[in-house]
């Protein structure tokens, strides 16, 4: 069988195309967002131009338990994850005290939390074997707070340093973990952040 990378956020921006890069490479495919249409149409798409088996898997990971879900279902699917690319997320703009607290903790569960449990439910499986890659999408925002954005700053540092401590906790095996660091991507980040007007995205 092929390998298989299982993609979060994969209906848009960056993680669509981490879905393009890896089915041309020939490899199957487990695709998850929250919008079922986008992935079927990217599935439909993927399975007729590079002949890969493409799987989805609507899931919304801003919400708790999600992820358990998530790992629950490919289990189901007896499907062996050779590649985890943990790239949902979003971030909002605006003062910590204003910005409505129910969307800041949605951003917190799924930038960081859907994230963590989704590396704690499958590195197991991955060390077992002694293979296997993690993919977390960070920012070059991590490097730095964020005045306007300070929780998805701080979210992105999180995900930077957990990334790079369980990678040194992992030096002993053939599994890794890698950060993807992006700066300003023209993808639908800047208008669910509430950014398209910023100097950043102009």
């Amino acid at each position: 069988m092929k390998q298989v990378a299982l993609i979060t956020g994969a209906s848009s921006g960056i993680g669509k195309e981490l879905a393009y890069i890896h089915a041309e490479k020939d490899k199957d495919l487990i695709i998850v967002a929250r919008r079922q249409e986008k992935l079927e149409a990217l599935q439909a798409e993927l399975e007729q131009k590079q002949g890969v088996r493409v799987m989805t898997i609507s899931k919304d990971l801003s919400q708790a338990g999600a992820a358990k879900d998530l790992f629950d279902e490919v289990q189901q699917l007896n499907v062996q994850i050779d590649y985890l690319m943990n790239n949902a997320g979003f971030g909002l703009r605006g003062t910590f005290h204003e910005l409505p607290w129910e969307r800041q903790q949605q951003m917190i569960q799924l930038n960081m939390v859907s994230l963590s449990e989704l590396m704690h439910l499958f590195l197991p499986q991955m060390v077992a074997r002694n293979s296997g890659k993690i993919l977390n999408t960070s920012s070059t925002a991590s490097y730095m707070p964020g005045p306007l954005q300070a929780v998805y700053f701080a979210s992105k540092a999180y995900v930077t340093y957990l990334s790079n401590a369980v990678a040194e906790e992992l030096t002993d095996t053939h599994v890794t973990i890698t950060n993807l660091m992006p700066g300003a991507t023209a993808t639908e980040f800047a208008k669910t952040a509430d950014m398209e007007n910023t100097n950043l995205f102009e």
